[in-house]
């Protein structure tokens, strides 16, 4: 029997059968939507945490006060502030600063401070992240743009770079370049409006303002002339950045005088930061997608319920198809592909409902400067694909008993069937 007519049998055998038929395409329906939906969500998560974390650098090494376990030694998302696991921690200093200088593969080292201050203009008010760097070091390593106007120079003092956020939205009247803004009850002049990125070098965010680090000790609340709530290191390989975290760590803990067990801060990188957190999502994300694929394993079950029952009904017309020269292969190929036809439609329809229902589901995550920010679903051809696969391969798996069963009836016993 050609191909083409075992397609037909099947399709007329799937056309009536509505109503047992579309019952059992529901469960591979609920099955696929769910793991489309879930996979989806957990890309798009994966994709916006490489967006956010990627704009730090894959050649930056960010030290700060606080050996934070909680985190592995990274710093807490959602804070403008270092995360400390001691209250006894102690800040950073120059000294350190020039400890690292000595460093193999260090290139550039420069410490910031941060906290938060009012700033007024035209009779509004807002309290923002203040991040103060040195203007020079601080060009170097940024991977900020501009959206107009200049970056901090040298002889900088009141002059400020603004966050696009902060420029556009905080106020009524939108933050300009050369404009005048009053921080803390001191006047500055807005040098330039960077582009709007998820995050700024030094834990601050696009609604926040970076200034000269004597400027920013002047503002801030309790900011020692020598201390700094960051140390940020731009290495000259970035291939070897795990090393020279290594080495940098080894090195404080030499001129700090500290152990593993009384170590007082943390080092971290965009990169491990984002490789344990990927690899945090990717697990949750499977983990989730096992469990609705449960429901494939059930839709699994009703269509080899489904096959059995269809065999039963057409005993009789096996019987004929035999007796006028069928042969096993034939039969069998029938029964295969009508069930290989449930799964696919029920593949397809679960890949549109699945699609459809990830593109109403916003999960949010927070930036790097504490904001919330949403993460886009991602319905990836691969994903499509795959699931389209598993669900046609559970019909044909689920229909192989049934289907070798009707292919060994005995004409005879067919024929006599009631």
């Amino acid at each position: 029997m050609k191909p083409s007519k075992s397609f037909k049998l099947a399709l007329n055998i799937l056309r009536h059968s509505k109503v047992r038929s579309w019952l059992t395409i529901i469960g591979i329906v609920i099955g696929v939507a769910s793991v489309v939906a879930i996979m989806s969500i957990g890309t798009g998560m994966q994709l916006s945490l490489e967006s956010s974390l990627g704009g730090l650098g894959a050649d930056i090494i960010t030290i700060s006060p606080g050996a934070s376990r909680t985190m592995g030694g990274f710093r807490d998302f959602g804070s403008d502030q270092p995360s400390a696991s001691s209250s006894t921690a102690k800040n950073l200093t120059i000294k350190d600063i020039q400890a690292l200088k000595s460093v193999e593969n260090v290139d550039i080292v420069t410490g910031t401070v941060s906290g938060r201050g009012e700033v007024y203009y035209l009779a509004e008010t807002t309290t923002v992240s203040i991040t103060g760097v040195d203007p020079i070091a601080w060009n170097e390593i940024t991977t900020s743009t501009l959206s107009s106007g200049r970056f901090l120079g040298a002889s900088d003092y009141s002059a400020v770079l603004v966050g696009n956020r902060l420029a556009t939205r905080s106020f009524k009247q939108p933050l300009s370049v050369n404009r005048v803004i009053t921080i803390e009850g001191a006047s500055f002049k807005i040098a330039g409006i960077l582009n709007e990125s998820g995050g700024m070098m030094g834990g601050g965010s696009d609604s926040g303002i970076i200034m000269p680090i004597e400027a920013a000790r002047a503002v801030l609340d309790d900011v020692g002339t020598d201390e700094f709530d960051s140390i940020i290191v731009k290495v000259a390989d970035a291939d070897l950045v795990e090393q020279t975290m290594s080495d940098i760590d080894a090195r404080l803990m030499l001129t700090r005088h500290v152990t593993n067990r009384t170590k007082d801060y943390s080092v971290s990188s965009s990169v491990a930061m984002q490789a344990t957190i990927s690899s945090t999502l990717e697990s949750v994300t499977l983990f989730l997608g096992a469990i609705a694929a449960v429901s494939l394993l059930v839709g699994a079950v009703g269509i080899a319920n489904t096959m059995f029952t269809t065999v039963l009904e057409r005993t009789k017309q096996i019987g004929i198809m035999k007796a006028i020269g069928a042969k096993n292969r034939d039969i069998m190929m029938i029964f295969m592909m009508n069930s290989a036809l449930v799964g696919l439609v029920g593949g397809v329809i679960g890949l549109v409902i699945g699609s459809v229902a990830s593109l109403f589901v916003a999960i949010p995550m927070m930036g790097m400067g504490g904001r919330g920010m949403g993460a886009e679903n991602v319905v990836t051809p691969q994903l499509l694909v795959f699931t389209l696969s598993i669900a046609v391969g559970i019909g044909i798996v689920a229909g192989l008993v049934p289907a070798y069963r009707a292919s060994k009836l005995r004409p005879v016993d067919a024929l006599r069937y009631e």
